[in-house]
């Protein structure tokens, strides 16, 4: 995964052990995977035309391998070279609702937000004829903010849900995310079973309202773990930070913000 200066500067800064001269907590991601979703971008139930738009834009930077290279850059390091947004000037705006705080999808680097789902943005606004207008803000808001028209869509590394699905449309899909759990070293949580177990008493930590969240209460009411073992918390770094300093036992969330919080830790 790219190396970010500035990102795991930020990271290592969040993630960093409050007693000084304690033994650093290593962090790893357990070898079995949670889940594999899809993502995609929300628009509101009567705004049919944009997502209609949103799609063709999709389909157009898929086809010409645009969304591949944005992918490419922000997994595996290869700078694509591409340019977005350079005459956006005075077109219509399109909002798009985040939560930077998301990495490799949406973050801060140089007080811009940057990331994978900025730059599909970008490509779609600039297929669009559209000026690109990020607004970040809580990822429980991001939907609330698409329903009422104060963005125009949500990108958050946002998963289809039946409940999301309920307030808002989705676009085709744009990326694959695959949820995995993040514990310290020689933890006794060897698969996402030993978590799941009812019988045991370990605690898990979760960004509120993200699809580990929603993965966690599903288990509620299904005989797995209890409401009473989980943490929410308002973004990975908070749960990450929980797991280092032993308030929690493992931490549910997309494989790629966990690899970059795991990287930025174990330096």
């Amino acid at each position: 995964m790219k190396k970010l200066a500035a990102l795991l500067l930020a990271l290592a800064m969040v993630l960093s052990l409050a007693a000084c001269g304690q033994k650093k907590v290593q962090l790893e991601i357990l070898s079995t995977e949670y889940a594999v979703e899809d993502y995609a971008i929300a628009i509101a139930k009567e705004n049919e035309e944009l997502l209609s738009e949103v799609n063709e834009a999709l389909a157009a930077i898929t086809a010409d391998g645009t969304a591949q290279k944005i992918v490419d850059k922000y997994i595996s390091g290869t700078d694509h070279g591409l340019t977005f947004q350079a005459d956006a000037g005075d077109k219509p705006e399109l909002i798009m609702a985040t939560n930077a705080q998301f990495p490799p999808y949406e973050y801060y680097e140089d007080n811009k937000i940057v990331g994978i789902d900025a730059e599909m943005a970008a490509a779609i606004a600039d297929y669009m004829g559209r000026k690109l207008v990020i607004d970040d803000m809580e990822f429980d808001a991001t939907i609330t903010a698409v329903q009422t028209g104060k963005a125009h869509m949500a990108m958050a590394g946002m998963t289809v849900t039946p409940t999301r699905l309920e307030s808002v449309s989705f676009s085709d899909s744009y990326a694959t995310g695959i949820q995995v759990v993040v514990v310290p070293e020689g933890s006794p949580i060897k698969s996402v079973d030993d978590l799941l177990n009812p019988d045991a008493s370990y605690l898990a930590g979760v960004q509120r309202m993200t699809t580990g969240d929603i993965y966690l209460s599903d288990s509620y009411e299904n005989g797995g773990i209890t409401e009473e073992r989980v943490s929410k918390f308002d973004n990975g770094a908070s749960a990450i930070q929980a797991l280092l300093t032993g308030k929690v036992d493992c931490v549910v969330i997309d494989n790629e913000p966990a690899k970059a919080f795991v990287e930025a830790n174990n330096q």
